[in-house]
């Protein structure tokens, strides 16, 4: 190939279907993406063409299907001696395609074009910068060289062709692509194709835990910087099904995407973030994927920013019976008070074009689609992700969701729920009340170390459980892991104990990777460390410093690596040395055996920081919605938050949504059977008057002793 010679690549279509890719070499200014054949005529009938400039195409067939069409069309235009005229009604030029020479070979084919007076030469190729075409009526085509052309260079402009044309203007062509006999060398490259079947593939990635993809669109509303989710399933007209289906939706006002932006998201994969945001967790652009294609079929995202409005569609009804994968994006730019088509990333006729399959193979239509966008607001930002085709479970759905009773209390809230209730594998597991597992809203609640978002499931507002603020006997413990620093808070908490679990929950990046993770004696004593919890932050031992990730790409749990397996050792260590403290020697009162955290914490609504309440506050009286300038703190959203502290004792009553005198009334009220089942533990009277009563335990490595009975 010549150094000064460029090319583009461009979709001959014909009725909107597909003929072939091809590459122009030196095409005109603003060469659009798409040739699309509106008419064929007689050659003769055509009597400017010998006036005209024109540039070749080369085939650049993606499969086999358009190697054939490529051959059928040609060989159609030399049989007939016809041309083939393709007219685009917002773009500036007319083309002519060429019949090829008789006993040539169709791989370099002539195309002729003319424009507006005002902007065409006769006799000369337009030279100036090529814009970036679009290809696949809106997708920014591929460029084949970045190289420009000299405009000063006559041997790269088209002389005026006259006589035979095709046979002056294809020899100038091979001088520059072929050898000395005239043989084009063949224009190919290795280019990556996708085929539909691969985003049943990328569903895959969470085929043990639904939850784990409903977490990957969670971490994008977070890495947005949304300060408000809603979670729904609500159901929906399906024109395709003829009945009504449910609907999957993520709503957040975060930041919204851009055009590019939200072309890297349905890109499959792109280079790691170069923001040094300790709380992003995004990393190499493939949860979106895997996390719609988990949970359904068909994803539709609605994305704006204060100055762009993009439409995104990833279909496996769409690309069914496909060869290679189709994305529809649909983009629009804000010009004064409206939103317009982008024409800098495609053309008007493909955003119709892409709107009518978007409103063809989804239950949305251009009415919807703009009260969706409504949402949004005159000037508001965000991204809303509609799934559907959900994932089935026999005759029904995977996700079970319940709508809640309006205006009704805790207990009669809607939720999402997994609908097997199965509990998650885990070495030593021994209870079967894990919610977590399978109750959105528990997952939630603890998904985020610092929660600060308001995330909403079935409207109803998730009330966020930052472990680390709501243990008893709370112990702070700092170590070093191959040289890196790691701190883990250690503690009792009654909801655990009253559900019978144990364990260290594992943050990455401010996220939960692992939950209940049992070290140490736990793993090989059921009833070890009843209660404990541990909460530890491992981002700078699992970011490696070349760059590597020690975390599955589910999310889901870490690599067999030696970071990870000195900091199980650690972790073992000090989980056993905590219960040799505080568990081993304490002394129990009877009556006494609930363990209250160590300090009440309440949330401000507005700043979404923590704050400690004073001891002699009562959290019941604590309103639904509060807000710092409230009692007890009187203070501003300003002011630091408190950290927490280490060895204190317990100061206040209840505030994390347990009923202390109830343990089977918990939030996620759950079944009464469920609450106490393993043998010898005892129910107390918190009124006794035998409350002070003390009672000598000696027991080895289990959370909260058992109360024996007075003879």
């Amino acid at each position: 190939m010549s150094p000064d010679c460029s090319e583009t690549l461009v979709k001959l279509t014909k009725d909107e279907k597909i003929i072939s890719c091809a590459a122009c070499v030196n095409p005109p200014s603003q060469m659009p993406g798409v040739l699309d054949i509106t008419s064929i005529v007689k050659r003769d009938t055509v009597s400017c063409l010998s006036t005209l400039p024109g540039f070749s195409i080369i085939p650049a067939c993606e499969d086999p299907h358009q190697e054939k069409e490529w051959g059928k069309f040609l060989d159609f235009l030399q049989k007939h001696t016809r041309v083939a005229i393709s007219k685009s009604k917002f773009g500036l030029y007319e083309f002519y395609i060429l019949p090829p020479l008789e006993n040539s070979k169709f791989d370099l084919v002539t195309v002729l074009y003319k424009g507006k007076a005002s902007s065409i030469s006769p006799g000369v190729a337009d030279s100036e910068q090529i814009s970036p075409p679009t290809s696949q009526a809106g997708e920014s085509a591929l460029s084949f060289s970045n190289l420009t052309r000299n405009k000063t260079s006559p041997e790269i402009q088209c002389a005026e062709v006259n006589g035979d044309y095709s046979c002056d203007l294809a020899a100038k062509t091979r001088s520059k692509l072929g050898n000395s006999d005239g043989m084009v060398k063949s224009f190919q490259r290795n280019y990556v194709t996708a085929h539909p079947s691969y985003l049943k593939t990328l569903g895959q990635a969470h085929s043990s835990w639904i939850f784990g993809a409903v977490a990957e669109l969670v971490d994008n509303a977070r890495d947005a910087k949304a300060t408000k989710l809603e979670i729904a399933m609500n159901m929906f007209y399906s024109k395709i099904a003829g009945k009504e289906i449910p609907l999957l939706s993520f709503v957040d006002d975060g930041h919204g995407m851009s055009h590019a932006a939200i072309q890297r998201m349905i890109s499959f994969g792109h280079a790691q973030t170069e923001v040094d945001d300790p709380n992003h967790i995004g990393k190499y652009g493939i949860g979106f994927k895997t996390g719609t294609m988990r949970l359904g079929k068909d994803a539709l995202v609605l994305t704006q920013t204060t100055e762009t409005r993009s439409i995104a569609f990833l279909s496996q009804s769409l690309n069914e019976g496909k060869e290679n994968l189709e994305i529809p994006i649909v983009s629009y730019r804000r010009v004064g008070q409206s939103m317009e088509v982008d024409t800098d990333v495609q053309n008007e006729e493909a955003a119709k074009f892409y709107l009518k399959i978007i409103k063809k193979y989804s239950p949305f239509d251009k009415y919807l689609i703009g009260e969706k966008v409504g949402i949004f607001g005159a000037n508001g930002t965000g991204t809303q992700i509609y799934i559907w085709n959900l994932d089935e479970w026999g005759s029904a759905y995977s996700l079970q969701w319940e709508a809640g009773i309006a205006g009704g209390s805790s207990f009669h809230q809607g939720g999402i729920f997994i609908r097997s209730r199965r509990i998650r594998s885990r070495p030593g597991q021994m209870s079967s009340v894990v919610p977590l597992d399978y109750c959105l809203k528990s997952y939630l609640e603890l998904i985020f170390l610092d929660p600060r978002m308001k995330i909403y499931v079935q409207g109803a507002l998730v009330k966020s459980r930052p472990l680390a603020k709501s243990l008893n006997k709370t112990n702070v413990e700092n170590g070093t892991i191959l040289g890196k620093p790691v701190q883990l808070t250690l503690g009792r908490s009654q909801l655990e104990w009253e559900q019978a679990n144990c364990g260290i929950f594992l943050y990455w990046h401010g996220r939960l990777i692992e939950a209940y993770k049992r070290v140490g004696s736990m793993i090989h004593n059921g009833d070890c460390g009843r209660g404990i919890i541990g909460v530890v932050d491992v981002t700078k031992i699992m970011d490696d410093d070349n760059g590597c990730v020690w975390v599955h790409n589910n999310k889901q749990g870490f690599q067999d690596c030696e970071a990870y397996a000195v900091l199980e050792q650690w972790l073992g260590e000090k989980a056993d040395e905590y219960i040799d403290e505080y568990v081993d020697k304490i002394q129990l009162r009877k009556g006494n055996a609930l363990s209250k955290p160590d300090h009440e914490w309440v949330q401000c609504d507005k700043c979404r920081k923590w704050r400690m309440l004073n001891t002699d506050f009562d959290s019941k009286m604590l309103p639904s919605q509060w807000f710092c300038y409230m009692a007890p703190f009187y203070g501003t959203c300003e002011t630091p938050e408190e950290p927490v502290a280490s060895g204190t004792v317990t100061i206040s009553t209840k505030r994390h949504g347990y009923n202390t005198k109830d343990p089977t009334e918990s939030r996620n009220n759950f079944p009464k059977e469920a609450v106490n089942r393993s043998e010898g533990i005892a129910t107390y009277n918190t009124e006794s008057e035998e409350d002070d009563a003390k009672f000598p335990v000696k027991r080895k490595r289990c959370s909260l002793p058992r109360i024996c009975k007075k003879s």
